[in-house]
């Protein structure tokens, strides 16, 4: 496993156990007998004890100063890292930035003023029925208008009702979606989000942490363990809630914390792109040996479809650009070699390239993205676990057994899993490592539940809303956190109606002409009105993993300018 970098909880730790030795070893009165001489000799060992007392912090001062990025990049590097802090929002946004699975082309900018070159046909889409649920409750004064970068717009209000997915139901809040104006919703009846939920978003809490909320007492999922895994073939997928189903799996699965407690977000060290290992090229040729150890921020995204890669030197991190590298390269039967957490993860030719097509699913990043989208072209090859049981997210890979046979229906099974190794997950600091699963006898529920693979473009999964259930197939996917389903505005009752803006009525988004988003556009603008808190998001505050972890960071700075305080005064 290799020895790892001490970080600065660590170097806290020792730098108060040499402080307590050092006020330990000087009395705060010497005995004295003069007879004896013993004040002689306690006095000369009291200067010994002090003399190494000072040199243990010296010598510790010293490990920080020549380890300062490793210290700097401690429990969540894209928080507490000023520079990567912005490379990680850079690829969060390039996730979240648009409709990652388009099946349309963006219309030409000089032969047409739309957007987009089919409409939304709201027509195809099931809606949800509100006045047909005996359970659902309005949350109407919560609005949210999503504004994407590539021209695609969602609006609609908040509202809570039994939510069923796969074995499982649960009180959950949820989007009603009332206008679109993206045909990559034509034939689908919303969206499903898996995904972290982010700080100071107006958006319902994740169905999944609704789900398995322990103050949620309108839930069965309460002892289901907040994770899922994720992979695909050519034509279809499959989410596993609360884990994975070891038969999935053709090898151990391998864990790494994420660098991020909104995003999957790991750090790639390394891309090649050849043959075999051995003539492979380099892609991320990073110019500072801190950097590669620690490597460009990736998301694991079930929403994009390809593997997308710089575009540019990532603002001078890099000494080439990873994409012209590529393209020069570029030959059929070649391979790609993902390293993440000093482990190499092979992407095999038939993944990344579409024979039916005669395309490469590899795409440059949009300007400004410094890092990478790790999408379908992975999942095709590997059992990805998204582990959200603690405050910082932890990411499980294993190499998918091709022989499994997909379930055609939800089926809920338990089985004797290996688990994260938290105990070394949570030592690690500066260098990222992935460490073998630990076995563990302690049975784990797991429902599988079967998702539609379109072309390897968009995944699509089944859930249920209301008292009746009301069936719907939404869009899956892992980087986003929105869940809603589409409701025709004309039909809400009148109370509804009365509540939300004006101008949810006098527009229609599917039907106005959208004109291309400017250069340098936010790529997501988020439009949040809320005049009350719902009463479902008092025990999301209360637990908030984003909280708790404020809180911890805010302690632990307490502690250190203590520390510190107390170092320079002796």
């Amino acid at each position: 496993e290799g020895a790892v970098p001490m970080g600065r909880g660590r170097l806290a730790l020792l730098l108060c156990l040499g402080l307590v030795a050092a006020s330990s070893a000087v009395p705060a009165k010497a005995h004295i007998d003069v007879d004896t001489g013993k004040e002689a000799r306690q006095d000369a060992k009291d200067i010994f004890a002090e003399q190494d007392t000072k040199d243990d912090v010296v010598s510790l001062e010293n490990f920080e100063a020549s380890h300062s990025d490793e210290m700097a990049r401690d429990a969540l590097p894209c928080k507490d890292d000023p520079a990567f802090k912005l490379q990680c929002a850079s690829v969060s946004r390039a996730a979240s930035a648009h409709m990652k699975a388009r099946k349309f082309k963006v219309a030409d900018e000089k032969s047409s003023n739309k957007l987009f070159d089919e409409a939304y046909r709201p027509g195809d889409s099931r809606h949800f029925k509100v006045d047909k649920s005996s359970t659902f409750v309005p949350e109407s004064s919560q609005t949210f208008d999503l504004n994407y970068a590539d021209g695609s717009h969602l609006r609609g209000f908040s509202g809570v009702d039994q939510v069923f997915m796969g074995s499982y139901k649960a009180t959950s809040p949820f989007g009603v979606i009332t206008d679109c104006n993206s045909p990559d919703f034509n034939g689908v009846d919303g969206i499903l989000g898996f995904g972290l939920p982010k700080q100071g978003s107006d958006l319902p809490t994740p169905v999944l942490f609704a789900m398995t909320d322990d103050e949620n007492k309108d839930t069965n999922a309460a002892n289901l363990d907040r994770k899922f895994s994720f992979f695909s073939t050519d034509t279809a997928a499959e989410v596993q809630l609360g884990g994975y189903d070891p038969a999935t799996v053709a090898d151990t699965m391998w864990y790494t914390p994420a660098l991020s407690d909104e995003d999957f977000i790991v750090g790639a060290s390394s891309l090649t792109f050849g043959h075999t290992p051995s003539d492979a090229v380099e892609l991320l040729q990073f110019k500072s040996t801190a950097q590669k150890q620690y490597g460009a921020p990736s998301i694991m995204d079930s929403g994009t479809s390809c593997l997308v890669i710089p575009n540019d030197n990532m603002q001078g991190q890099l000494s080439n650009v990873p994409w012209d590298d590529f393209a020069a390269k570029w030959e059929k039967g070649k391979n790609f070699w993902l390293t993440v957490g000093q482990k190499t993860w092979e992407i095999p030719f038939e993944s990344w390239y579409l024979a039916e097509s005669d395309q490469t699913c590899v795409q440059p990043s949009p300007a400004g993205m410094q890092g990478l989208l790790v999408g379908d072209v992975f999942f095709r090859q590997y059992v990805v676990e998204f582990d959200m049981t603690a405050t910082r997210p932890v990411i499980g890979i294993a190499p998918l057994n091709k022989n499994y046979q997909l379930v055609q229906q939800p089926s809920l099974a338990e089985f004797e899993l290996d688990r994260a190794p938290r105990s070394k997950l949570t030592l690690l600091r500066g260098d990222e490592v992935m460490y073998p699963a630990e076995h563990s006898e302690v049975l784990t529920q797991v429902d599988r539940i079967p998702i539609v693979n379109q072309k390897g473009t968009q995944y699509f999964m089944d859930v249920g809303i209301g008292t009746p259930k009301q069936k719907f197939t939404v869009i899956f996917d892992t980087g986003s956190t929105v869940f809603g389903v589409f409701a025709n505005k004309g039909d809400l009752p009148g109370q509804i109606k009365n509540q939300l803006p004006s101008y949810y009525f006098s527009e229609n988004l599917h039907s106005l002409s959208q004109a291309k988003a400017p250069p340098g556009a936010a790529s997501l603008a988020q439009v949040a009105y809320s005049t009350a808190a719902a009463p479902w998001t008092l025990s999301r505050v209360a637990s908030s993993p984003a909280l708790s972890a404020c809180l911890v960071v805010g302690n632990l700075a307490v502690a250190a300018v203590a520390v510190i305080a107390l170092r320079r005064r002796r």
